[in-house]
């Protein structure tokens, strides 16, 4: 998801708060079919605080999917978990997953981007 259109980047960013950078293994072959379902468009996902939610691939790791995600603030993220569109999501993505995971979750305290 992106930044809604007239909003300010500078206004946009500042409501930044919380961050999660994770990697997921995906069962040899079904990269792609995670990536699109991953990349599905959500309406859900922005109503609940998520301000940013990119998929992304390396062809050096073809059996792993990069996301990067920031919301409103880590409860944001937490509720999003109860949204059926997200649980259905996770149901589908399961058997494409090959079990392998890694990142990080934190707080954003300050961007040179923005005062």
């Amino acid at each position: 998801m992106r930044a809604p259109l007239g909003v300010a980047l500078e206004s946009w960013l500042s409501d930044m708060t919380f961050a999660t950078v994770g990697t997921l293994g995906a069962v040899p072959g079904q990269r792609d079919t995670l990536v699109a379902l991953l990349s599905g468009s959500s309406a859900g996902l922005a109503e609940i605080g998520c301000l940013v939610y990119e998929v992304g691939i390396d062809d050096e790791q073809p059996d792993t999917v990069f996301v990067v995600e920031l919301w409103e603030s880590a409860e944001a993220h937490r509720a999003s978990l109860a949204l059926s569109e997200v649980q259905a999501a996770i149901a589908q993505a399961r058997p494409l997953l090959s079990g392998e995971y890694g990142g990080f979750r934190f707080d954003v305290v300050g961007s040179p981007l923005r005062d």
